[in-house]
Formats: structure tokens, sequence, C-alpha cells
């Protein structure tokens, strides 16, 4: 199960939740209040890579300038 970042518009807080594959995102309720009213975020993450196994934040490496 993954999981995923919320942003609750009710209580304006994000927090994450372990949701199961194919939970309708209308059943996921915010961890403060219990609203419903909630989002999911785009959360940015981090992958190995490289022969050397040295973690590298894949966002980062893609944003412009970067080398």
């Amino acid at each position: 199960m993954p999981i995923y970042e919320f942003y609750c518009h009710d209580c304006h807080i994000s927090f994450d939740k372990l949701v199961r594959m194919g939970q309708p995102e209308g059943s996921i309720q915010c961890s403060e209040c219990s609203s419903v009213n909630v989002k999911k975020k785009l959360s940015l993450f981090s992958s190995r890579v490289g022969p050397s196994g040295s973690s590298t934040n894949a966002a980062a490496s893609c944003s412009p300038g970067s080398l």
C-alpha cells in the first residue's frame, strides 16, 4: 500500500495517509478534522541512481540549470 500526501481544504493542513490500491479519493478523511474535503498532492521523491550507489534527489536533478 502506497503512502500519499493529502491537503485538507477545511482545516488547511497537509497529512500523509496509507491508501489501499483502488480506494476512492472521496473516502479519505483528514487526520485532523475528519473532513472528506481533501485533495491528493503531487509529492516529490528521491531515488538511488548511478554506479556509486549515491542517493540523489531526482526532482532536483530535473530542475532548470542543474547539471
